[in-house]
């Protein structure tokens, strides 16, 4: 045998022994898992169901912003359906929106995004000149000339500039019983929407209630300290600022009333008195009016606001 043919042999050999003791472990291991007691693997199953009705209108679906989008159930085959839907009705938060899995519908999920792209527009957008102009108020601007200034510089839209003072003084009633003022402050829609409900009103109410008004303006980028500005330069006894409130998610409509008593540079926040939600679906404009024009007639009254106001307002009925 020569020295080739042996060489060869070995390596046969020893390829055959490894292979033997591949099958021999993978035997073994086979074995062990015979041995081992069953597990068994529980799938919960996701009961399909028809997909609840989504809302159409001619050409397609409903707008996502609607109020038919913003009542529809997202349950599959809820087992009280009565409950959910005046649940839904009762409440603007998102419930009865259904899920798929882990994760949230479809549609709710558009919803979502369309009602958090509403809101961030109506803190962009601005109230066009002409609005101002056909409602009939004197537009005054504050320190700050711009959205993006306004937003990122709370403190220039506390200030009028020196064109809006000059205006204050050359334009506007002085020294009056209460001065109306409209800001657009971080939504547009708030007051386009509820001015028509809530400022006619509120100027029979207080006049019906022998109280002198001032020039009603609309200030441009103003924040709520810019009445106390307006305020001392006028001489005003009541001041009442109508403001956009931050917009809530789907709600770009809710209004805010800052009323003071004869503020100045030094007035703080408890001395100002504040009512919120004001819009369709909150508290109604025309209710608002009513209640703001109260409110300046005790503060007059008491010669006070804020804290203060209730402090005396008490001590009075007690």
């Amino acid at each position: 045998m020569n020295e080739s043919v042996l060489e060869q042999l070995v390596q046969d050999v020893l390829a055959h022994m490894a292979q033997e003791q591949k099958t021999a472990s993978t035997n073994a291991a086979l074995t062990t898992l015979a041995a081992a007691p069953a597990v068994t693997v529980s799938v919960n199953k996701v009961r399909a169901g028809p997909a609840p009705e989504i809302p159409l209108v001619e050409g397609g679906l409903a707008d996502l912003g609607s109020e038919a989008m913003r009542l529809w159930i997202g349950v599959d085959h809820p087992k009280n359906a009565d409950s959910v839907k005046a649940l839904r009705a009762a409440t603007r938060a998102r419930v009865g929106v259904g899920r798929r899995g882990p994760r949230p519908r479809t549609t709710t999920l558009l919803r979502f995004l369309a009602d958090h792209s509403r809101s961030k527009d109506t803190v962009l957008s601005e109230i066009a000149h002409e609005w101002v102009a056909a409602a009939g108020l004197l537009e005054v601007p504050t320190q700050a000339t711009e959205i993006n200034q306004y937003l990122t510089r709370p403190d220039l839209g506390r200030l009028l500039s020196d064109e809006g003072k000059a205006l204050l003084r050359d334009k506007c009633v002085q020294q009056p019983d209460v001065q109306i003022v409209i800001s657009d402050g971080l939504s547009t829609e708030a007051i386009t929407a509820n001015f028509e409900e809530i400022l006619p009103p509120l100027t029979r109410y207080l006049a019906s209630a022998g109280l002198s008004l001032g020039t009603s303006m609309f200030v441009r980028y103003g924040r709520v300290k810019v009445e106390d500005q307006i305020g001392q330069l006028l001489g005003a006894k009541v001041v009442i600022l109508l403001i956009g409130e931050r917009p809530g998610l789907g709600q770009s409509e809710s209004m805010s009333c800052y009323a003071v008593y004869q503020p100045t540079a030094t007035t703080v926040e408890a001395e100002r008195t504040c009512i919120s939600n004001i819009h369709r679906s909150g508290t109604p404009p025309v209710e608002a009016a009513a209640v703001i024009a109260e409110l300046a007639q005790n503060m007059i009254r008491h010669q006070a606001s804020g804290i203060a106001l209730n402090q005396r307002m008490t001590s009075a009925m007690s």
